[in-house]
């Protein structure tokens, strides 16, 4: 197909003749690098495949069970899996699990006791989870029953502040939080070895504190995961990366079998942990979602490359900046100013295959201190794997943006941001 074509079908579909020809010379610098990144989906392809014949994975686990679920054979395969592919020693993958944050909160709840305390040495924790702690007063947070949080923040330059997170680390520190992307946030995403490198630290001082990691978003974008580094539990949601776009629902939780075992106690009851959870038939999807989901994860980075080159080229800040490595799928740009954030998502909801013709506008979403734009037109709900971005409406008024589930559809998204942005009058070319 000629070149030309291809740009006459965008310009028939709503891009203008300006903004196509500058996008498509980003576009063709960046070759070498997205093939560097089919590299790494090729061998995180192979591995999750290793994964899913070492579990002698069958047809007859795609089928569902109810009720109870005892003996459900494929959610017990789709489990091994998962060790599988994190290294570790258990798994604990379900449906049931209703988003990262509810992970998350299974995995603080079931390993912590009155007394405990958190300590996050990354700084301040994701939004939501603020509530899950108690930091932002919520009923039935875990500081009702008597759990304490700390934090270190990182230094200026994005550095660990090891001093300070050793001189933090006392007898009551029961469990370390890593969260590995940014969050809310424009500091630096963690690559696994700098979480290696930060759990080597601080199991030297405390051998046998928890360090559990928020892997959301980073999920096959490198080699190797935070469990594969010393963290003790790595915890993500199915409706990102490692659900490539299938799974309609659920969370992960893969670590030492006794912390995935306490998970599994707070997830359904003591006594009956792991046993029971019936999988509805999305056994199926979870499990495809997984073998699509390297090559999701690449056309994600792709995108947030995309756009990172993009939006620099025209004078934003980017975080990360077109030319770092990338350790995450989310891509920020600083707009410093409200109208461009919400023309930015207004492209991104007008690329949607669903809900195209919908316009987002902030709202007062539950777990945030400040009104959320989000533009998210996916086949599930929510799901931040396909194309979506969002903001936080306040200073520096930074839009976040991740997911595709092909590279083409980020590409079609981050031009029509651009056409969105254009048509407003909001940038001088």
């Amino acid at each position: 197909m000629s070149q030309d074509l291809i740009r006459k079908y965008y310009i028939d579909n709503g891009i203008n003749e300006k903004v196509y020809d500058f996008c498509n010379q980003i576009e063709e610098s960046l070759k070498d690098r997205f093939d560097r990144i089919d590299k790494m989906a090729e061998l995180n392809q192979i591995k999750v495949i290793k994964a899913m014949q070492g579990a002698k994975l069958a047809e007859q686990h795609l089928y569902g069970t109810t009720g109870y679920g005892y003996n459900d054979s494929g959610r017990e395969a789709v489990e091994e899996i998962y060790a599988k592919v994190f290294k570790t020693e258990d798994a604990l993958v379900r449906q049931q699990i209703t988003c990262g944050t509810h992970a998350l909160s299974i995995a603080l709840s079931g390993n912590l006791r009155p007394g405990d305390e958190i300590l996050s040495p990354v700084g301040r924790v994701y939004d939501t989870l603020e509530g899950v702690i108690g930091i932002r007063e919520s009923k039935g947070s875990l500081a009702e029953y008597g759990i304490t949080f700390n934090k270190v923040d990182l230094l200026p330059n994005g550095d660990f502040d090891y001093e300070g997170i050793k001189n933090a680390i006392n007898e009551r520190t029961r469990l370390i939080e890593i969260q590995r992307s940014k969050g809310y946030e424009t500091r630096p995403t963690l690559s696994v070895e700098q979480i290696g490198e930060l759990i080597s630290f601080i199991k030297g001082i405390k051998p046998d504190v928890i360090c559990m990691v928020d892997n959301c978003y980073g999920e096959f974008v490198e080699a190797i995961e935070p469990s594969e580094v010393g963290a003790d539990m790595v915890i993500g949601s199915l409706i990102k990366n490692p659900g490539g776009g299938l799974a309609p629902i659920g969370g992960y939780i893969c670590g030492t079998k006794e912390c995935v075992e306490n998970c599994a106690y707070r997830l359904t009851t003591p006594g009956l942990g792991k046993e029971v959870g019936a999988s509805l038939g999305v056994t199926r999807n979870i499990a495809q979602g997984l073998f699509l989901a390297p090559a999701v994860t690449a056309a994600s980075l792709k995108g947030a490359i995309f756009a990172s080159n993009i939006y620099e080229k025209l004078g934003f800040k980017t975080i990360p900046d077109s030319r770092q490595e990338r350790y995450d799928i989310i891509q920020a740009v600083e707009f410093g100013k409200p109208e461009l954030v919400c023309a930015f998502c207004e492209g991104i909801q007008a690329a949607a295959p669903v809900d195209s013709f919908v316009t987002p506008i902030p709202w007062d979403m539950p777990g945030y201190d400040s009104q959320v734009i989000m533009a998210a037109g996916a086949f599930v709900s929510g799901a931040s794997i396909e194309l979506s971005a969002d903001a936080p409406m306040k200073e520096p008024y930074a839009v976040y943006f991740q997911g595709g589930l092909t590279y083409p559809h980020a590409k079609f998204g981050i031009m029509m941001s651009l056409q969105k942005i254009v048509e407003k009058g909001l940038i001088v070319w």
